[in-house]
């Protein structure tokens, strides 16, 4: 199935709002619960949101098998009709990951995100083959996801670029400032930059000013109003509007999620329930957060969306 949008399109669309990443719920046993993500995705998209990552970190992309991958994928493609760009997930070792690209072209995806290959660190040579791998696998917009043992240098990455068309995004998630300088000095406006890190709305105004024109909100999934408010804010670099989101909800949250290895999803679950858009537990190795931490998260919940507060009740 051929992408309505270019490569370049989706790029450029990503980069004029907000993104985010929506759970994948599971039921009792683990399974994947279909109903559930289709209500969850229809309750989005009445948001204003430039694009879902179907499938992505927090969307526990790492507990999903190949097969899982493609389904969720399409779902979502076929739930959000057209309504925002959905792009796909995809990672492991070369192999797998252009497996999964093609699966999630083939399911009508608007692009992809690559994430780290599984667990071996690499020379850039090596890294560089990978993804080099994955856009030529596909004719979808790639956006190589910069963290852990995944980290392109602007020398790297502007060689591939000169190669490939369709890389077209570089979100970061390690918040190495000089490595965004060079690499924003050296590629401009040939990428669309995303940021990535955990809790992206605390880097978020330092990063406008370095023309990281969006990120992803692992909230926008439970308090989709108080995340676009604080887009809002943040890109007219109201800062006063930002510091009070950051100390009334985004800074307590992170108390919370910093507790536990693991709860960066967690917490993201946790919301779901406290709006009353239960998804489900997350899967092994991950813990859910306990009933003390959900009770504090749904005090800060009412504290910035009470009327979804109210309504889980």
């Amino acid at each position: 199935m051929a992408p309505l949008l270019s490569p370049v399109d989706v790029a450029r669309r990503l980069g004029a709002g907000l993104l985010s990443f929506p759970v994948t719920p599971f039921g009792a046993d683990l399974a994947f619960d279909e109903a559930q993500y289709r209500s969850n995705l229809d309750w989005l998209c009445g948001y204003d949101v430039a694009g879902l990552f179907a499938a992505g970190g927090t969307g526990e992309f790492f507990s999903l098998t190949p097969a899982e991958v493609a389904r969720v994928v399409g779902v979502a493609v076929a739930e959000t009709a057209g309504r925002v760009p959905v792009l796909a997930g995809a990672g492991y070792g070369t192999a797998i990951a252009c497996e999964m690209a093609r699966a999630a072209e083939q399911a009508g995806a608007d692009g992809l995100l690559l994430l780290p290959p599984y667990l071996v660190g690499s020379e850039q040579d090596g890294l560089s083959a990978h993804i080099e791998a994955v856009c030529r696998s596909t004719g979808l917009g790639v956006i190589v996801y910069n963290r852990d043992n995944a980290v392109i240098g602007p020398d790297a990455l502007a060689r591939l670029c000169e190669r490939l068309p369709n890389l077209v995004g570089y979100k970061d998630g390690i918040g190495d400032i000089e490595l965004m300088t060079r690499i924003q000095s050296r590629l401009g406006d040939r990428l669309t930059y995303i940021g990535g890190l955990p809790t992206a709305e605390t880097f978020a105004l330092p990063y406008l000013e370095m023309g990281v024109t969006t990120y992803s909100s692992a909230v926008f999934n439970f308090v989709p109003a108080f995340a676009l408010d604080f887009y809002a804010a943040v890109r007219r670099r109201d800062r006063a509007a930002v510091a009070q989101g950051l100390r009334d909800f985004i800074l307590p949250l992170i108390e919370i999620r910093n507790r536990r290895k693991g709860y960066a999803v967690s917490i993201i679950k946790a919301g779901m329930r406290v709006v009353g858009r239960d998804s489900g537990p997350v899967r092994q190795p991950l813990t859910d957060l306990t009933a003390a931490e959900q009770a504090e998260l749904a005090a800060l919940v009412a504290r910035v969306a009470p009327a979804q507060a109210l309504a889980a009740e």
